[in-house]
């Protein structure tokens, strides 16, 4: 009987400390240590841009430092808002990841309503890299500098065209935000993508456009365009040549793209800490080096308060920007 009585009781304490260990290890942590299945990545574009790119390459990274397989879904459509929206949906356990980007920022203020909120559904991981654009013009053009630009604007209101493609993107609105700050009009001629913007700017249909190293610094290199200035803050690394916009000619000026991984709200913060650190091990690596030369990137590989910041400010002025242009969503 009184053996029976200290099983029982053996019992009861081995249940209490049980729970006890429960309690103290957050969601349920005492059964599998995150991750302990393969994580996906959402890329809110189609393959093949320079967003699916940046992912791929950290997705490889973060897989070898994690221990599992991560992949990259492709969910393009509606300006990264069906892609963004199931990533807002998903389950908040750190297997379900959104490379954010520029796009996050503006379709807020492009937007009347959107599927999700930028702020409350989100919880940022890491400010991986920024980039930035380069304003080129066609090797024929008198134009040589940023100085040339203003002043040939200034001299024929309204003659001069850049080209761009998609309304909100980050080659729209940096040609709309130094149109505001040089205070010269350029009239706006959209397109379907970077490619056939560059073939008219090589033909001479248009004069100028604000896009991206990965599209331009071939034709760059080889001579088809020149490159007149870099829309960064600070001159790059990749072309310490080129002045900045802003000391060229228009002071103030800068124009950034950016990729930052996100987690659905709510997700353990101690997750969000695995994920952070993972990141920024990824970027550190060899890959994520040729593709900073190849893509103009800058990596950064920030904590998760210092995306939430940087996102603020970037909605903040793309805003502005947006409402002083009277841009709409095509």
């Amino acid at each position: 009987m009184q053996a029976r009585n200290i099983t029982a009781k053996s019992s009861v304490l081995f249940a209490f400390a049980a729970c006890a260990l429960l309690i103290a290890l957050p969601n349920g942590a005492a059964f599998a240590a995150y991750p302990e299945r393969l994580v996906k990545i959402v890329v809110p574009f189609a393959p093949g841009g320079g967003t699916d790119v940046v992912a791929r390459t950290l997705a490889q990274e973060m897989s070898k430092d994690l221990g599992v397989s991560v992949i990259i879904e492709n969910k393009p459509g509606a300006g990264t808002i069906i892609g963004t929206q199931s990533v807002a949906a998903s389950a908040p356990d750190g297997y379900t990841l959104l490379m954010g980007t520029f796009a996050n920022a503006v379709n807020p203020s492009l937007q009347a309503k959107l599927p999700y909120d930028a702020h409350g559904d989100f919880a940022a991981v890491a400010l991986v890299a920024r980039s930035f654009n380069l304003v080129v013009v066609n090797p024929a053009s008198p134009i040589k500098s940023i100085a040339d630009l203003v002043a040939a604007a200034k001299a024929e209101p309204d003659k001069l065209s850049y080209g761009t493609y998609g309304t909100g993107t980050s080659a729209h609105l940096a040609g709309e935000l130094f149109k505001h700050m040089a205070k010269v009009n350029l009239t706006t001629v959209p397109y379907k993508g970077a490619a056939p913007a560059i073939t008219d700017l090589l033909g001479g249909q248009i004069q100028v456009m604000f896009t991206t190293v990965a599209s331009a610094a071939s034709l760059v290199e080889s001579g088809q365009l020149r490159a007149i200035a870099v829309t960064s803050a600070e001159r790059s690394p990749a072309f310490p040549q080129l002045p900045t916009v802003s000391e060229a000619g228009v002071p103030g000026y800068a124009a950034e793209a950016w990729y930052g991984v996100y987690a659905p709200a709510k997700t353990p913060p101690d997750i969000i800490d695995r994920l952070n650190k993972s990141a920024a091990k990824a970027v550190q690596s060899d890959a994520f080096k040729k593709l900073g030369v190849n893509e103009g990137l800058v990596m950064v590989a920030e904590p998760p308060d210092v995306l939430d910041r940087y996102f603020l400010r970037e909605e903040e002025r793309w805003r502005q920007v947006i409402k002083d242009a009277g841009i709409k969503p095509e």
